[in-house]
């Protein structure tokens, strides 16, 4: 008789200089996940740190499965990205739920459950969503609130997708098929973004099966419990956005 494993969640992390961050998320994605009785593996990338990020993540092997993928240099987020889910892709059950998430602690990882539980009743991918009701955002500037809230308006009236307001979050669940079915067809070349926009690009490609059900599930965003700098360059990321809103407007 055939023995099938229950579905496993896989929590890509990509980081760059998480060191002072990365010990507390940890313990916190350790302890929801345990609570919430959830086989997990987590994958890091770490996009060539220059700090103790490695070390950090190495401490915590013995104790949550692990594994860590290295960038000799700084690739950005879009490489991370693509690197986190090409490995997870290849490492998943096709009815595995694949998890990203930021690496600063600003993302709360007792959300998984609620996510997890999403995919489980029929999402296809359920965003971690500053748009829904419930949610909270803390320490965010005022600047960039309003510049992720322009990008929300733009992005629905030129890309309208049911069941989704936020387009940027990098805080998202996917069922493990859809990634893999994505990626089965296009080769590794689906990940084409190398900024920030990889997560808008990403929403977008998937949206164009019509046959996938997006969500978003209220997100507490913590931002004022980053302990580095931000590595975001607000006016490139801006800039790259739009100009990757005007190719796929355009078809390419």
């Amino acid at each position: 008789m055939t023995v099938h494993r229950r579905s496993r969640v896989w929590v890509v992390l990509p980081a760059f200089n998480e060191e002072p961050s990365l010990a507390a998320l940890f313990e916190r994605i350790e302890e929801s996940m345990d609570e919430a009785r959830l086989d997990y593996r987590v994958i890091l990338v770490d996009d060539g740190s220059s700090d103790g990020t490695v070390a950090v993540a190495e401490s915590f092997a013995d104790r949550m499965g692990l594994h860590i993928v290295r960038h000799p240099e700084n690739e950005g987020l879009g490489a991370s990205i693509r690197d986190g889910l090409l490995t997870a892709c290849q490492a998943a059950d096709p009815k595995d739920v694949l998890i990203t998430l930021d690496a600063d602690n600003t993302h709360t990882p007792e959300l998984i459950l609620r996510m997890v539980r999403m995919v489980r009743e029929g999402h296809d991918v359920v965003i971690a969503s500053r748009y829904q009701p419930g949610s909270r955002v803390r320490g965010v500037p005022a600047a960039r609130v309003l510049l992720s809230l322009a990008a929300s308006l733009l992005l629905r009236v030129v890309f309208p997708i049911k069941g989704v307001k936020d387009y940027t979050s990098g805080y998202r669940a996917y069922r493990a098929a859809v990634l893999q079915e994505a990626v089965e067809r296009s080769g590794t070349e689906w990940f084409s973004q190398e900024g920030f926009q990889v997560m808008v690009d990403i929403l977008l490609k998937l949206s164009r099966d019509r046959s996938l059900i997006f969500g978003e599930a209220p997100m507490i965003l913590r931002y004022d419990m980053k302990e580095g700098v931000s590595k975001m360059d607000v006016g490139q990321t801006v800039a790259n956005t739009l100009r990757l809103v005007v190719r796929r407007r355009l078809g390419r």
